[in-house]
């Protein structure tokens, strides 16, 4: 297990440092951070947070996976790589019909 997290259904308005009060109930946070759109600075509704060891994100997972923050529970569990060679539209130029 690594020690990122992905934060998921998060409210809205919740701020970073919100985010990072939440977490340090489980341990010590390297950082949070909660993913906004570009143009607006809107949040997405979720985020990452880095635990400073893999135990503690395990205890993160354990205690706050399904809690409720403001009327919302929360999705907690361990943050997937990127997936690489993903072009995205792109990748469907290759000349065929599909």
């Amino acid at each position: 297990m690594n020690n990122k997290l992905y934060i998921g259904n998060l409210p809205y308005q919740t701020s970073e440092e919100e985010l990072k009060q939440l977490f340090s109930q489980a341990g010590t946070v390297s950082s949070a951070r909660v993913i906004t759109e570009g143009a607006s600075g809107r949040s997405k509704g979720f985020g990452f947070v880095e635990m400073e060891t893999a135990e503690q994100a395990a205890a993160a997972i354990e205690q706050l996976n399904g809690t409720e923050l403001l009327g919302r529970a929360l999705t907690v569990a361990e943050a997937r790589p990127p997936k690489g060679g993903d072009r995205g539209p792109r990748e469907r130029e290759s000349g065929t019909d599909e």
